[in-house]
């Protein structure tokens, strides 16, 4: 029995690849989820899903819980993974799995940095790490939204950037802060050079996310579709096995602020999203409308952007203690 579950195991999950690749998710999505759908067959005996039901997914989820001890965070990740397998890879209709109950992510205030200490950190960081983490303050962008920009998205004379299929599949513009204009210009040359050099070798096409490439045949080679920050090196991608560069690597620029951090005495927990919330806290700090900080970050809903005036040091409504008066 088990190794004729072994042997379904493999081509369900290059089956859940390929519609996952169809319905244009990201690769980190399509890693998660196929990692977390192995996981689910692996706690089951290797059981084909077909063969299970609400039982062993609400166990499955459970256990996540109660066992592993992950954040709401992961189990929602699980569950959304478990959807697109029975939804879209295999069409079952199954009542019990939509109405399933979604772990509640507990609320929490963000973690802000102060001007002072946004000033030491970068004060410690060189290179592109230092550029990447100055536009992630100065421009409010999320981590892969900075990292996928393309040179075509930043206009220097607008002084605007603009962040394509960001979160939720919406484009957006932001401001493309001055200090950062001559940095950001050097580094469009590098990836020029650097695209040069890839073409002259028979390379220098990039990925282009969706139908593009097909729609476009001679856009993947165009320079304004090359990645702003590109890598050192070309990879093979692993969606289609063709050699390309690809993006600068976030690992690269979470070690960088994880050791200027220390070398700054900053005793926060820093990441590059910690940047951004700096970004929206300062932003609001100064006066600046709540709805063009909501615009400014691509925040559906205002509610979302609201959480930054919890941290205001003068409260949400420039509200005084009474100890100060």
């Amino acid at each position: 029995m088990h190794s004729v579950a072994g042997s379904r195991a493999p081509r369900l999950l290059d089956e859940v690849r390929r519609v996952l690749r169809v319905k244009h998710y990201s690769l980190r999505t399509e890693q998660a989820y196929i990692g977390w759908i192995r996981r689910f067959i692996l706690a089951n005996g290797k059981r084909h899903p077909r063969d299970m039901g609400a039982p062993e997914v609400e166990n499955f989820l459970s256990r996540l819980a109660v066992h592993d001890h992950v954040s709401a965070n992961t189990q929602n990740q699980a569950l959304s993974a478990l959807l697109f397998l029975y939804r879209e890879v295999l069409g079952a209709e199954l009542p019990w799995l939509e109405g399933m109950t979604r772990a509640k992510r507990p609320a929490r205030v963000p973690t802000v940095l102060s001007r002072d200490e946004v000033t030491r950190l970068l004060a410690r960081m060189d290179g592109r790490p230092w550029l990447l983490a100055s536009l992630l303050y100065g421009a409010g962008l999320r981590l892969m939204e900075a990292l996928r920009l393309r040179v075509k998205d930043v206009d220097f004379a607008r002084h605007e950037i603009t962040v394509r299929d960001g979160k939720g599949g919406k484009d957006r513009r932001t401001m493309l802060p001055r200090t950062l204009l001559e940095p950001l210009r050097r580094e469009v040359e590098r990836a020029r050079e650097l695209h040069q050099s890839d073409l002259h070798a028979g390379f220098g096409e990039v990925w282009l996310p969706h139908a593009l490439a097909r729609k476009h045949p001679s856009a993947p080679r165009e320079f304004g579709w090359q990645y702003l920050f590109p890598s050192t090196r070309r990879s093979r991608d692993p969606r289609d096995g063709c050699e390309r560069r690809h993006h600068f690597d976030d690992a690269i620029l979470s070690r960088a602020l994880k050791k200027a951090c220390r070398e700054a005495g900053i005793a926060k927990p820093v990441s590059a999203h910690t940047l951004r919330h700096s970004f929206a806290t300062h932003l609001l700090e100064s006066g600046s409308d709540i709805r063009t900080v909501q615009e400014l970050l691509g925040h559906k809903d205002v509610k979302t952007t609201q959480i930054y005036t919890h941290v205001l040091n003068r409260g949400g409504h420039g509200v005084l203690s009474p100890l100060d008066r």
